[in-house]
């Protein structure tokens, strides 16, 4: 996947509070069934399959096979590269408070000037 679908896919992933919680869930509790993670939400286990599709689909979530069971566990890699294009954003805003901050020091330096006189 190209790495502004993924970065799409990946906050369209993030967009659903039922999804951030799955999300949470595995990076708290490790791989847990579907069944495991339908329990605490009020939805049906085909609810929680379709939230898990999209998961997949983001690279978020993959599913193993251990005999019986298919575990949903958690894959980060996508999570580091969104955290890697917010940081690029926290950089700029970063930069501009401290435009903003050597603007407010010059003015209160003006008007301290200004009131000596």
């Amino acid at each position: 996947m190209a790495d502004t679908a993924r970065l799409d896919a990946t906050f369209h992933a993030l967009s659903d509070p039922t999804r951030r919680a799955i999300l949470a869930r595995l990076a708290a509790e490790g791989d847990v069934t579907v069944m495991e993670l339908a329990e605490p939400f009020d939805m049906s286990q085909p609810a929680i399959s379709k939230h898990l599709k999209v998961l997949e689909k983001a690279g978020l979530v993959s599913r193993g096979r251990d005999a019986q069971k298919r575990p949903v566990h958690l894959e980060a890699q996508p999570l580091a590269e969104a955290t890697g294009w917010l940081i690029e954003y926290r950089k700029y805003w970063s930069a501009q408070f401290g435009r903003l901050d050597d603007l407010l020091d010059e003015l209160q330096r003006l008007e301290a000037a200004a009131g000596k006189n």
